[in-house]
């Protein structure tokens, strides 16, 4: 009898404290004030790693965790952070990510991770166990947004640069108050290689009309109705907004897509205005 006494206190104690974290989650946001961040600008933070979802042979979500659980990151929409690790020769390394979570999501962060197999930094994320920590800096970036500023974004995205796109994305379509459309044409290799589909393929699914997405394969499966080989002119006319003065398009894969799609946006007509590469 003393034993169920004790195990219901502990499950009242456990249940007041998920209720009180709750509450203050919810006073925090309703009440309009800004939650401090975690992150320095200046100085390297440690965060403990307390998940890896592996999501297939060479990406995982890695899941760290903050201070406490009503902790927030503190990361501008469409800005990035700058992790620190060590190579296979034992080297310090740095290397830019841009979370797929915003600061709505409370005491994490999540980093999706493609390992490649000669990347510096890639083996050190290869290398972490749950309990290991990461060095973090932030914020980085000089992309800033205020929900409205555009009519549309138009993005083109390449492999893993596919995080910031899906950072903004997500800010803008959880946002009641903003109305901004996305149109994203996302480019990879193989099939296997997309990133975040299923989250994408759910946000078109939920917001129809106001996200879209067409992958670009350059290996594509034998059942294929997306694009085929590299991100065209034609592509882009397709499946992204015109040139206008209240619209801009987003940019962010490998150097040699982003300076093919930099000379397709300006043939097509965009200015340097209506451009923005992460």
């Amino acid at each position: 009898m003393e034993l169920l006494e004790t195990l219901d206190v502990q499950m009242l104690a456990i249940g007041v404290a998920v209720v009180a974290v709750v509450i203050g989650a919810v006073y925090l946001f309703s009440s309009g004030k800004k939650l401090r961040g975690c992150l320095d600008p200046e100085n390297f933070k440690q965060f403990k790693l307390v998940k890896r979802t592996q999501l297939s042979h060479n990406v995982a979500k890695f899941t760290f965790a903050l201070p406490t659980p009503t902790s927030v990151l503190g990361l501008p929409i469409g800005q990035h952070i700058s992790c620190r690790g060590k190579d296979s020769q034992g080297e310090e390394v740095v290397k830019p990510y841009t979370p797929t979570t915003l600061d709505s999501d409370l005491g994490h962060f999540d980093l999706v991770i493609k390992m490649y197999p000669q990347g510096r930094m890639s083996h050190h994320f290869r290398e972490m166990r749950v309990g290991d920590y990461l060095a973090v800096k932030g914020p980085k970036g000089r992309f800033k947004y205020q929900p409205g500023q555009v009519r549309a974004f138009g993005m083109l995205a390449g492999g893993s640069g596919i995080t910031p796109m899906f950072q903004v994305a997500i800010a803008i379509l959880e946002n009641p108050n903003d109305k901004t459309n996305v149109l994203l044409i996302y480019a990879n290799v193989t099939y296997e290689d997309i990133l975040l589909k299923e989250e994408l393929d759910n946000l078109a699914a939920k917001y129809p009309g106001r996200f879209t997405v067409y992958y670009v394969l350059n290996q594509p499966p034998g059942a294929w109705n997306g694009g085929v080989g590299f991100v065209t002119q034609d592509m882009i006319k397709a499946h992204c907004p015109a040139p206008a003065a209240d619209i801009q398009i987003l940019r962010c894969g490998p150097p040699p897509m982003n300076k093919a799609m930099a000379a397709h946006l300006d043939e097509l007509g965009y200015t340097p205005a209506m451009q923005f590469q992460f």
